[in-house]
């Protein structure tokens, strides 16, 4: 899947983020409960240093809880970090962000000196409802389409907490490939930069592995066709997604599909796994060095047979 991406707008968030992170105490990195990997933005390892920083989990209705659990243990354990786990449907447990702030900065008088906190997040992820939630009144524009917020802005919450609001910046994760599918199934990229059927079919392939039973009964299927795109054509007859003359409509399905996933119509489901992105990514490192290592051995026979035709 080709996704247009521009330089230009990488190296402005990480300089704009860079000339802030000085006067940041507290990070809040906002992610996807279904793609914690795929949505992390990774400016935050690069650039926060020693500086603590909160993981919140959005959208923990729509994610498989017991793969949420395993992301909260893998968070947890590298120093400096915690996860909470949060969603529109328990404004509530927000709430908890806050002191989880203040006990991050154990020896500091926040009377004097409140809490400097940066919240960041890719398109999409939520992170606009969150601050309004936080602030108890409607400060962040929100929306369903990517990149809302276009600017920063310094928000004063109630227990004095500093929050500086960053754009939405989608920095891809795009290797592994795999990265890139996951934020077009969830909506963190616009629909106007990808094909429908191929993420479709990229969905119809991994629910049938990891969510068999829940594909079946939401499009009421008896059983699941081997191939992604035989999925397609049996959810396309199952709803009457049918060309005149027959056939299935494979855009129309494939729009059905990835419009009732986001909406987690078909229960909640998980994306990724820790141990599934550890392996795609050393499977990725692999391939980057056999390329390199292809591309080193292709120059020097080049500058030989240039070397030759010169005598």
């Amino acid at each position: 899947m080709t996704i247009n991406w521009f330089p230009g707008h990488m190296h402005k968030a990480r300089k704009d983020i860079a000339e802030v992170m000085p006067q940041v105490d507290v990070i809040i990195e906002v992610l996807d409960a279904r793609i914690p990997f795929s949505s992390e933005n990774p400016l935050v390892p690069q650039l926060r240093g020693n500086t603590p920083c909160i993981k919140l989990l959005n959208k923990a209705d729509l994610a498989d809880p017991e793969i949420t659990a395993l992301w909260v243990a893998k968070m947890e354990a590298e120093q400096g970090i915690k996860a909470l786990p949060v969603s529109q449907k328990q404004p509530g447990v927000m709430q908890h962000l806050l002191p989880m702030c203040n006990a991050l900065l154990p020896q500091r008088d926040h009377n004097k000196m409140p809490v400097r906190a940066m919240i960041m997040g890719i398109p999409n992820v939520g992170k606009s409802t969150i601050i309004n939630n936080l602030a108890g009144r409607t400060i962040a524009k929100t929306g369903n389409e990517a990149g809302i917020t276009k600017s920063q802005q310094k928000i004063k919450l109630e227990n004095g907490i500093i929050l500086t609001d960053t754009p939405g910046f989608l920095w891809p994760k795009l290797t592994p490939p795999t990265c890139g599918f996951r934020l077009a199934i969830t909506g963190a990229i616009k629909d106007t930069v990808f094909d429908y059927i191929d993420i479709a079919m990229f969905a119809a392939d991994y629910l049938a592995k990891a969510y068999p039973e829940q594909l079946k009964k939401w499009f009421k299927l008896d059983s699941l066709p081997e191939t992604d795109l035989e999925i397609l054509e049996a959810i396309g007859v199952s709803r009457r997604c049918l060309r005149k003359g027959g056939g299935v409509e494979l855009q129309k399905v494939s729009t059905l599909l990835i419009t009732e996933l986001r909406a987690g119509l078909l229960g909640r489901i998980g994306f990724e796994t820790p141990e599934m992105t550890t392996r795609e990514e050393a499977e990725a490192k692999l391939a980057e060095a056999k390329r390199a290592e292809e591309k080193a051995i292709s120059d020097r026979l080049r500058k030989l047979r240039t070397k030759k035709n010169r005598r």
